[in-house]
């Protein structure tokens, strides 16, 4: 097979996909970055590599009170007229923990199965896949998107994909389950390219995770850590979970429309110089692009469905509003979300499931018990894949925590970003461009604001910028460059995605795809949190712009 001509529009592009091709499977890159971690934790422990973690404060001075005279204590004001700070050491410098020593070698011996099933994002593949699974396999999910191409006007198609892809993180991480392979289907039954539309959808799920209309599990957890930050400075000091909304409701629609950019101007240009069996589109008058209209008996089995899921709407809906309904409330002891978002993984296993069996019965796919198990064994004997990343990427994330590696990591950087004494808002960027490049190696949310947020909060709050504030733009910083890196433990979904199209597609193939949203998002996301900044809107309820001392 000749490979795509080269034109000087896309030979960076080029250039990133033959490079990330050269790389080893996802699965062997968490080997390969657990065993860096091994040896840089011993590295770091024989250089006695420590850092002693801070806290900032205003400087203080005493003066006389104009009015009494008494002596009172006063922050000392900079040139700008702002209070100058200062980082106060915390408690005991942290300092590395090898993992080759005797007993960093026993640890992980005795973790790896722990390891492995605490790793976060397994769970939620796996419950998910079982629902998918048997929407999938007894035709439902196939039967739908004939339906939908019918009423789908072919140029709504990419931004309807890229919105989706955004609203997904209401179901948590399950959209990384669900939409590629769909979005791939949808492009090709229209003779567009199918990595076109996993492209178009992992854009948005992965670098606009936290953008939405609806507040999602994420708003609760970050401004519990914001919150945290916060009392550092003040100690009554209150983070609204909606803080950010308005501002979250407004970049959907920005997101949405940068995706439709970029997938109609760069992914797909590049895209249709490929032949179909490397990912390109169909040729013009395939028979496999005549419209194939549902049978009476698929439509049948569609109405049972979306009967069936009508049903377990209105279910789940009144489980939610009716007080003391399992699902009405908060999510307790440990969680501040609403509990219908703490237990939103399992809804999404029976509304697929549901249907799906209703389907079945329907069309005679599903006739009886062992169907059902039979599909759902089916289902994950594709995720094989999965579950092997998962073992490795689950001891990568519990040595680079146990090592302690992170925290120094990320000390490091925040103390000289601190006290860089840049302006305010140039620190503000400087901390956006740092959390996009920690993102590329850790990319849970959760985990790096758990380190950033009582360094960086506290900081901007001295310099009267806002908690909610700093909390909205590291949330831009954090999404911006999930799709770029191969850590991404979802990045062997979107590979299968691909590669159920397109054989030959491999790592540096999906990165040379997402590159282009990732530079485009960072630039505008950024412009536009700092133009509306400038305007003066709040973020959200409760989420103002300025803190007061």
């Amino acid at each position: 097979m000749n490979p795509p001509r080269r034109t000087s529009r896309f030979r960076f592009l080029d250039f990133v996909e033959a490079v990330g091709n050269r790389l080893p499977d996802p699965a062997l890159l968490f080997v390969w970055a657990s065993a860096l971690v091994i040896l840089g934790s011993a590295a770091a422990t024989s250089a006695g590599w420590s850092v002693q973690p801070v806290r900032p404060e205003a400087v203080m001075e005493v003066a006389a009170d104009p009015t009494t005279g008494q002596p009172v204590a006063r922050a000392v004001l900079g040139a700008d007229g702002r209070p100058m700070v200062r980082l106060a050491e915390v408690g005991d410098p942290i300092r590395t923990r090898s993992l080759l020593s005797s007993e960093g070698i026993f640890w992980m011996l005795k973790s790896m199965v722990k390891n492995f099933m605490e790793f976060a994002p397994l769970g939620v593949i796996l419950v998910t896949m079982l629902g998918v699974g048997v929407a999938e396999r007894s035709g439902l999910i196939g039967a739908l998107l004939k339906a939908l191409m019918l009423v789908m006007p072919p140029r709504l198609l990419t931004p309807a994909l890229v919105f989706l892809g955004v609203q997904s993180s209401m179901g948590a991480d399950a959209g990384y389950v669900v939409l590629p392979p769909i979005a791939a289907m949808l492009f090709k039954s229209v003779g567009r390219s199918p990595l076109a539309g996993v492209a178009a959808v992992f854009s948005g799920i992965g670098a606009g995770f936290s953008a939405n209309l609806l507040i999602t599990s994420l708003d609760p957890l970050l401004a519990a850590l914001t919150q945290a930050g916060a009392r550092v400075i003040a100690p009554a000091y209150e983070v609204n979970a909606a803080a950010n909304w308005w501002f979250m409701i407004a970049s959907t629609a920005l997101l949405t429309a940068l995706g439709w950019a970029v997938t109609s101007n760069v992914v797909e240009p590049r895209l249709n110089r490929r032949p179909p069996e490397d990912g390109g589109p169909l040729p013009a008058g395939s028979t496999s692009l005549t419209p194939d209209r549902p049978s009476p008996t698929e439509w049948r089995g569609m109405i049972r469905a979306l009967t069936t899921l009508g049903a377990g709407l209105v279910l789940v809906l009144a489980l939610v509003l009716i007080p003391g309904s399992p699902l009405h409330g908060d999510g307790q002891p440990d969680s501040r979300s609403p509990r219908w978002i703490v237990a939103i993984v399992p809804i999404l296993f029976f509304l697929f499931l549901l249907p799906g069996i209703a389907y079945g019965r329907a069309v005679g796919s599903v006739r009886h018990g062992h169907d059902v198990a039979r599909l759902m064994s089916d289902s994950l004997a594709a995720t094989a894949p999965v579950m092997v990343l998962a073992f490795f990427a689950g001891q990568f994330i519990a040595y680079f925590k146990y090592s302690q590696l992170d925290q120094l990591i990320a000390y490091s950087l925040g103390k000289s970003l601190a006290g860089s004494g840049l302006s305010p808002l140039l620190l503000l960027a400087g901390f956006v461009v740092m959390a996009m490049v920690v993102n590329v190696l850790v990319s849970s949310a959760s985990a790096k604001w758990t380190l950033f947020a009582p360094v960086f909060v506290p900081v901007f709050m001295l310099l009267q910028i806002s908690p909610e504030l700093t909390q909205a733009a590291y949330r831009v910083a954090d999404s911006c460059t999930n799709i770029i890196t191969p850590l991404n433990p979802y990045l062997v979904l979107v590979l299968a995605a691909c590669r159920s199209h397109a054989p030959s597609t491999g790592t540096g193939t999906v990165l040379s795809l997402m590159v282009p949203y990732s530079i485009v998002f960072a630039l505008f996301w950024t412009v536009f949190l700092i133009s509306w900044v400038a305007v003066g809107i709040p973020l959200g309820p409760g989420g103002g712009l300025r803190y007061t001392p």
